[in-house]
């Protein structure tokens, strides 16, 4: 059975089928994540290649957590000329990530692309 049998959608190597594999991050459920320990941290060899070579893995990561209604202009400029923009924005889609700028896209463009592709 494929993905349009089952009712699931699949973006590259991320799975969309209503269903969520985070359980209220690390931490449970109303605690803060440590999002940047958890995007950095060394869980399997794909993952470090291409966070190693992320541009915001050089850059002050502020630019890519703005306070509300802070501009995301920055983040997205440097997401832009990111070689590994794909990977990053397919990693934020699969972990559920909702703070902050991943693959040059804002929690609230994630949200949506995630309606448009379930």
């Amino acid at each position: 059975m494929n993905g349009a049998e089952s009712g699931s959608v699949v973006l590259g190597s991320v799975r969309f089928d209503g269903t969520s594999t985070a359980a209220g991050g690390p931490h449970g459920a109303g605690r803060p994540r440590d999002v940047l320990g958890e995007l950095f941290a060394v869980t399997d060899e794909d993952e470090q290649e291409w966070q190693e070579r992320a541009l915001c893995a050089q850059t002050d990561p502020e630019a890519f957590f703005p306070e509300k209604g802070g501009s995301t202009r920055e983040a997205k400029q440097i997401c832009n000329s990111c070689e590994v923009r794909s990977e990053c924005l397919e990693y934020a889609l699969g972990h559920d990530e909702r703070f902050g700028i991943w693959g040059g896209l804002s929690e609230r463009e994630r949200r949506r692309l995630k309606r448009r592709v379930v």
